[in-house]
């Protein structure tokens, strides 16, 4: 049989030329892994990911450890990590956003030199008392400060925003809800918005239909990210759905590790390698060396005692 090798190219209409992967591999997927991966594995990890071509590594969260003991390290780890510098433009360092709860995470995030930070917010009231121990409200009224003081020192900051398209506890989502949120973290400071299919429940035109309600309601579709789950094997399709929209920034973990920790029937991210292959194939600039991701997620996979989940990575990965 002969090896695939890589997509052909066939453009498609009405699609971006080019779109930035959000990787978050090295915090959303080692935050739910059941043992503590050694620092330096991870720091390897981040360096490898850059040098795939990824611009964007979301690097640790600065959580208290005792909520995320997989992430207690995350002073040394961004430390190991900090100056890492993009390997196809020496000159511009590789963007490494940390996630920070409140305003203690802040702190040590500006000590350390962070340039990117993210705050985490919720669509629903059940997953910010789960997730947050708050309401919706208080939760934002909890980040004002922090988007304020990061703006105020020079910082870009994301607001990542979960369950946007049904909730484990509440059912579906009323689109009206995200737009809430959205609304409020954009007028908080966020530069970025990430609407999260934490449980992974969304179909495309449900995507489509969320997007539109956010543009009438006057956010901009530059200012927005979406991030998928892969519980019923929908994320590719998603994603395809929100690029036909005119979405440009997609989240992505290396192998499709992860899931979420306080919703217990979130699987695994959209695998970055899927999400290469089928922007390759579809003539879509991401910078990313397929080939060398892969690599990656082969060498992560290993560290971890299993294989990956990642369907690219299984089909490119000779069978030992």
């Amino acid at each position: 049989m002969t090896a695939p090798g890589l997509p052909e190219p066939v453009p498609a209409a009405g699609l971006p030329p080019r779109v930035r992967i959000h990787e978050v591999g090295p915090r959303d997927g080692l935050q739910n892994e059941s043992t503590v991966v050694p620092t330096e594995v991870k720091a390897e990890f981040v360096r490898r990911l850059a040098g795939a071509g990824l611009s964007t590594v979301e690097a640790t969260s600065f959580v208290h450890p005792k909520w995320v003991p997989q992430l207690a390290d995350a002073a040394d780890l961004f430390t190991a990590v900090a100056d890492l510098a993009h390997p196809l433009s020496p000159a511009a360092p590789v963007d490494l956003p940390v996630l920070v709860p409140n305003e203690r995470g802040l702190d040590r995030a500006l000590e350390l030199g962070a340039r990117h930070v993210a705050v985490f917010a919720s669509a629903t009231e059940s997953f910010a008392r789960a997730n947050l121990n708050r309401t919706v409200d208080t939760a934002l009224a909890m980040f004002a400060p922090v988007v304020q003081r990061a703006r105020e020192a020079g910082l870009r900051v994301r607001g990542y925003l979960s369950m946007c398209f049904g909730d484990p506890w509440e059912g579906r989502v009323p689109a009206a809800q995200v737009v809430r949120v959205c609304r409020a973290l954009l007028d908080l400071g966020c530069h970025e918005l990430s609407l999260g299919d934490t449980i992974g429940v969304a179909t495309p035109g449900q995507v489509t239909a969320v997007l539109a309600a956010l543009n009438e309601a006057g956010v901009p579709t530059e200012r927005l990210a979406v991030h998928f789950h892969d519980t019923y094997g929908q994320a590719l399709a998603n994603t395809l759905a929100a690029l036909q929209s005119g979405v440009t920034t997609v989240d992505a973990s290396a192998g499709g590790l992860g899931g979420c920790p306080y919703a217990k029937s979130a699987t695994g991210n959209l695998a970055t390698e899927d999400l290469v292959w089928m922007l390759d194939g579809l003539g879509i600039e991401s910078g990313v060396d397929l080939d060398a991701l892969v690599a990656t997620s082969v060498w992560m996979a290993a560290r971890l005692g299993r294989p990956s989940p990642s369907r690219t990575v299984r089909a490119l990965t000779p069978a030992e």
